[in-house]
């Protein structure tokens, strides 16, 4: 958790080297002259930055798959706030530390760790813990759509992936993300969809109109979810999609 935590934090954790260490902190080239930001300007644009952690957590790990999939499942269900949005998002969340881990853990070593005793300038710590990043999501990502966006982006296809640039990685991968959770909701309906026709045809051949057939599934689903040990199958199962992430 403590190297997970260093690792998505990587930019808030140089605010006291830069403080101390003129190296380490904002300068800026103003008519020939190198100018150096205060530290109060550093701790803004420091905090500025850490902004944009729910959006490289939602949108550069394995969150979008797993709750989407999670949220697909209780539809299916026919649960409307059960299990509750906290525990989706809670399980999606430590889920995705644990697919992430491997990936976390290069950060931490080939980037956080070197920055931290100052053996590398933040720039290159950077630029080095966008790499196991740029790998994990283009292990995941289709080359349709990474072809698309390079098309839009007017782009060639680079012929390593270390050369394909974020902001091509990054759409590529939700767009394949969302086309993945979307298949694998598709195959966690299919059992739920039957026991709702088989109930309603049931109750019609009874004249029973007025008796809601979701009703009467709900339990019939339940029970069936249960007794297949549902939890498990779906969360391996997701766990298993992301293959090695190391």
């Amino acid at each position: 958790m403590k190297r997970l935590a260093t690792g998505l934090l990587l930019a808030a954790s140089g605010a006291a080297a830069w403080a101390q260490s003129t190296p380490f902190g904002f300068t800026a080239q103003t008519s020939g002259a190198t100018t150096t930001y205060s530290v109060p300007v550093q701790t803004l644009l420091i905090f500025g930055a850490l902004s944009f952690l729910p959006a490289v957590l939602l949108l550069m790990t394995s969150f979008t798959r797993l709750i989407i999939v999670l949220s697909l499942l209780r539809q299916a269900l026919g649960l409307q706030t059960t299990p509750p949005n906290q525990v989706l998002v809670g399980l999606s969340l430590f889920l995705t530390f644990f697919i992430m881990g491997p990936t976390l853990d290069k950060v931490y070593n080939e980037a956080y760790k070197p920055y931290s005793e100052q053996k590398m300038a933040f720039e290159e710590a950077v630029a080095r813990g966008s790499d196991p990043l740029r790998a994990f999501m283009l292990k995941q990502t289709r080359e349709a759509d990474l072809a698309l966006f390079q098309r839009i982006a007017g782009q060639p296809a680079a012929p390593k992936a270390a050369d394909v640039p974020l902001r091509i990685v990054v759409p590529a991968f939700v767009t394949s993300e969302l086309k993945t959770a979307f298949q694998i909701g598709f195959m966690v309906f299919i059992p739920f969809i039957v026991i709702d026709l088989i109930v309603a045809s049931v109750l019609m051949s009874m004249g029973m109109m007025m008796l809601s057939p979701v009703l009467v599934a709900l339990p019939f689903k339940l029970m069936l979810f249960v007794l297949a040990d549902g939890w498990n199958l779906l969360i391996g199962s997701l766990v298993a999609s992301f293959g090695s992430a190391s």
